[in-house]
């Protein structure tokens, strides 16, 4: 376990409180690691079995895993398969008393962002911590995310509850704008502007953007899927999640 008499003199500030989930059956590391981290301002969630941790992670999101592999009811190793075959890309940092060459490989192989054996300083399990949630920090800049649709701005790649979506370059940019706007009216002067700028000012666009906006929804909202984009009449419309 961690040896905190090797703290940094200063403690970093965290003006964002991240969400981290530590995956340990021991309950004493997992309480020594769940106090230290929330005294570093983390907000922290303990599971002890490796069932109840990938329910967790399937249901709620987190920014980090500390994840330990020898666990009760499911491997550590498994669930970070299970995490990586799905797309899931949450960093998970591997907490492990498996020290051997062999060991590392298979963790980093599985989808392991890092890899910390047991028992190591708590000033390098903060540090390597940091830097994890500064990569993720650049990785969401590429990403929009508003409830369970989430687009991938390199790629373009659209995905809601986990399923990809095919849009046409149209009906993409449509939906990029209104999650750039998630929770905010966008205007239909605003979405002409933006997505028809070669278009004269004089010309109507109100049919187009409601034929684009039909059929948005009618891929985005199939089956029992939670309704979410709304027109605001006399205005635009906002993207915004309302249970069915």
């Amino acid at each position: 376990m961690a040896t905190q008499n090797d703290r940094p003199s200063e403690t970093p500030s965290h003006n964002i409180r991240h969400r981290l989930l530590i995956v340990e059956d021991e309950r004493k590391v997992a309480d020594a690691l769940r106090e230290g981290l929330e005294g570093e301002n983390y907000r922290v969630t303990v599971e002890e079995t490796g069932e109840a941790a990938f329910f967790r992670l399937n249901t709620e999101q987190f920014d980090l895993v500390l994840l330990d592999i020898g666990l009760p009811t499911r491997d550590g190793l498994d669930i970070l398969k299970a995490l990586r075959d799905d797309n899931d890309g949450t960093p998970v940092l591997i907490l492990t008393a498996r020290d051997t060459t062999t060991d590392r490989v298979t963790g980093l192989r599985a989808g392991a962002d890092d890899y910390l054996v047991k028992p190591f300083a708590f000033a390098e399990l903060l540090a390597r911590i940091e830097v994890l949630l500064r990569r993720g920090t650049i990785a969401s800049a590429q990403r929009l995310i508003a409830g369970d649709i989430e687009i991938d701005l390199q790629s373009r790649h659209v995905t809601r509850n986990r399923q990809f979506i095919e849009l046409t370059a149209k009906e993409y940019e449509f939906l990029v704008c209104l999650m750039q706007h998630d929770h905010q009216v966008v205007s239909r002067e605003t979405l002409a502007r933006e997505l028809w700028p070669e278009t004269a000012r004089s010309v109507t666009l109100n049919n187009v953007i409601d034929v684009h906006v039909s059929r948005l929804r009618r891929k985005i909202e199939c089956g029992n899927l939670t309704k979410l984009i709304h027109t605001v009449r006399g205005v635009g419309f906002i993207l915004r999640e309302e249970k069915p």
